[in-house]
């Protein structure tokens, strides 16, 4: 089971959905804009990345100085900052089965996980 966090304005993430779909993957799509993230499921994913929430933040986008975030703010408050703003999160992110998942910047890393 495949779930993908997507914007379908993004070009990267309609790429990312393209090629899972190209290795007959129909995976769970999660508009995240629409459909607001939690802490807890950010924080589920920010560990299946391996990554600090900073390291999924779109820190050029206007709401990252809205929310007053720096480079240097704690995990924490990025990743409310990312429930308030979901715009901040990167995309595309793939998850396979619950247990691993890939950003999808460059959208071949999505690879690793089919």
């Amino acid at each position: 089971m495949y779930t993908i966090y997507h914007n379908p304005k993004c070009g990267k993430s309609r790429q990312a959905l393209a090629l899972l779909q190209q290795h007959n993957i129909n995976p769970e799509i999660v508009l995240y804009l629409e459909n607001k993230l939690t802490k807890s499921e950010l924080k589920k994913i920010a560990k299946l990345l391996n990554k600090k929430p900073i390291q999924f933040t779109r820190a050029k986008e206007p709401e990252f100085k809205l929310a007053k975030l720096t480079n240097k703010s704690s995990d924490e408050e990025i990743l409310d900052a990312m429930v308030t703003y979901p715009k901040l999160i990167e995309r595309p992110i793939v998850v396979k089965d619950g247990k691993q998942a890939r950003l999808g910047r460059p959208v071949e890393n999505i690879l690793e996980i089919i």
